[in-house]
């Protein structure tokens, strides 16, 4: 027996885009008001059965909203209210989801923590957030950290605890689900860490839907299409994903794991069409030899937060396939029918954030593009204005490195408790998204650096990620991934650039002063400053990252802190 599309009817997803009330506090209801196909499987999720086989299951948009309910009569027994942070600090996949969905529909905030978040640090955050209550698969560790006489939240309670909650136990309050105000905070949402301690990002209920109106038309959702989202729910990319999805009808599996081990027989299982992740990924999908089974229906990748580097990119556009719509017209050889398929796939490159709302600059590179490294497009539609900006604030001349301003209705109402760091990142009406960048006259953007990770020298600033380019892209192979920081030059001479390296499994050389070489021959062709210094990653210790995923460049600073220095330890 044949199972119906959820996919929502066109005429369904243009009404969503001039609802004046949807937003990120109530998408699941105008689904379920809305979408006729309450009973197609939608969201996945996936399991090892007995033989080491992926099992997927997909839960219907009824189902979904079973299990919001559920979840929501346990909230409200147990006195969580409108406007209550409640933190969330459970592994990533389903089930972030269905702790979001009932909580919003209580009017309460969910406070979501990646699990990978170290104990000591989750504390601190929740503290600063102030929540009432800790949901979390272990409750242990976080429980162990309050002693006797400290404040603490009202319950602190496994996960499990509410997954068995009798579904005809507990009530609902009278007006279910809550009414949401546009400005009323739907979500809290930390950021990386890599560059301190991890923000507390407002996330408000119209905020996060501007901007997002246009993708009920043009994001793909043909029959055939399934989306595989490795982007952590914790991060507003994961929530931006699920909320699109769940409006389009669009068959989506989201899971927990981001590693190629895990991630690569899901792919083979499910087939999705697109797939979703931060950069974490997509490296480890470009390594040896490519997923080519698993990305075999794969027409577009979708890339957000750090933009990914070309050398990976170019790989992963060599699978998959992509039909005759999402094909440039000047791209099909002459006389193609309409149902053209070409062989490779797209990449969508978004640079955004948690404060952006959304990417907010898009680039798109298919296996026929030129190069252009660094590009991340012009501003996407919902954009008022973005800039180069000084100092004061002003834009600077086309070319000018500066730093990167947004206008745009999709930002951050703020910090959470935070006044004083929400106005630190407000410059002459812009919103400062911490990155340092250029505008070329054709209005395209270019992604240089993050301010905290501007290498300043003697002769003037060096910007890392060019040069991550060159080495991951030019240096192909010696070079699988690698980090560019500043570590502090001899005789106090300002900072110089060193490299950390991930290795190919088959570089023809592991010697330091080999690999300095051959990567200074690359920087110097292409008219980059060179490196004073290169380090091989061989363990995963060599390369730490943060609960994103994302290389947390301030360590690697901090261990190579005297590599150039007469403090140095012998190679």
């Amino acid at each position: 027996m044949s199972v119906s599309s959820p996919i929502a009817p066109l005429s369904v997803r243009e009404k969503f885009m001039t609802e004046p009330d949807l937003g990120a506090g109530n998408f699941l209801q105008y689904a379920l008001e809305n979408n006729p196909n309450l009973d197609a499987p939608l969201v996945y999720d996936h399991r090892l059965d007995e033989r080491g086989h992926v099992a997927l299951r997909g839960y219907s948009l009824r189902e979904l909203a079973s299990i919001r309910d559920r979840f929501a009569r346990w909230y409200w027994a147990n006195g969580v209210r409108p406007g209550e942070p409640v933190a969330l600090y459970i592994s990533e996949g389903l089930q972030p989801i269905l702790h979001f969905l009932a909580l919003t529909s209580l009017g309460a905030i969910p406070t979501l923590v990646n699990d990978a978040m170290p104990i000591p640090t989750a504390r601190r955050y929740l503290d600063h957030v102030g929540v009432i209550g800790v949901v979390a698969d272990d409750p242990r560790l976080i429980a162990a950290t309050y002693r006797p006489g400290q404040p603490r939240p009202r319950f602190i309670v496994p996960s499990s605890e509410i997954r068995a909650h009798d579904p005809e136990s507990g009530s609902l309050p009278p007006v279910y689900p809550y009414r949401h105000a546009p400005d009323d905070v739907v979500a809290l949402i930390h950021s990386s860490g890599t560059t301190g301690t991890p923000k507390s990002t407002q996330v408000a209920h119209r905020q996060f839907w501007v901007g997002k109106e246009s993708r009920m038309v043009r994001f793909p959702a043909e029959p055939y299409d399934r989306l595989l989202s490795l982007m952590p729910h914790t991060h507003a990319g994961g929530l931006s994903y699920l909320l699109t999805t769940i409006l389009l009808g669009l068959p989506t599996l989201t899971m927990g794991s981001w590693r190629r081990s895990a991630v690569e027989p899901v792919m083979e299982a499910f087939q999705p069409t697109m797939v979703a992740s931060f950069p974490r990924t997509f490296v480890e999908l470009a390594e040896g030899e490519l997923p080519v089974r698993a990305a075999a229906k794969v027409h577009t990748w979708f890339n957000t937060g750090d933009g990914a580097h070309y050398g990976h990119i170019r790989r992963l556009v060599q699978l998959g396939e992509r039909p005759s719509g999402l094909i440039q017209p000047w791209l099909l050889p002459p006389g193609a029918a309409e149902d053209t398929v070409l062989p490779g796939s797209r990449f969508i490159d978004g640079l955004g954030s948690s404060e952006m709302g959304m990417a907010l600059f898009g680039q798109v590179t298919t296996p026929e593009s030129e190069r252009d490294d660094r590009c991340v497009g012009l501003p996407v539609e919902v954009v008022e204005k973005a800039a180069v900006l000084d100092d004061e604030g002003d834009e600077v001349p086309d070319g000018t490195v500066g730093y990167l301003g947004v206008r745009t209705p999709t930002r951050t109402p703020g910090y959470w408790n935070d006044a004083a760091l929400t106005k630190s990142f407000e410059l002459a009406g812009y919103w400062l998204t911490g990155d340092v960048a250029i505008r070329k006259p054709d209005g395209r953007f270019y992604h240089l650096d993050r301010t905290a990770d501007v290498i300043q020298t003697a002769e003037g600033p060096v910007y890392s990620l060019p040069l991550e380019e060159v080495l991951i892209a030019d240096c192909a192979e010696l070079v699988h991934d690698c980090a560019v920081i500043a570590v502090p030059g001899p005789a106090g001479g300002g900072h110089l650039p060193i490299a950390v390296l991930r290795l190919q499994a088959d570089s023809p050389t592991r010697d330091t002063k080999e690999l300095l070489d051959a990567v200074n021959q690359r920087l110097a062709a292409a008219e980059l400053p060179l490196l004073s210094a290169v380090f091989v990653a061989d363990r995963e210790e060599d390369y730490p990252t943060g609960p994103t995923g994302k290389v947390l460049k301030r360590e690697l600073r901090t261990r190579h802190a005297t590599a150039l220095t007469d403090d140095a330890p012998a190679a």
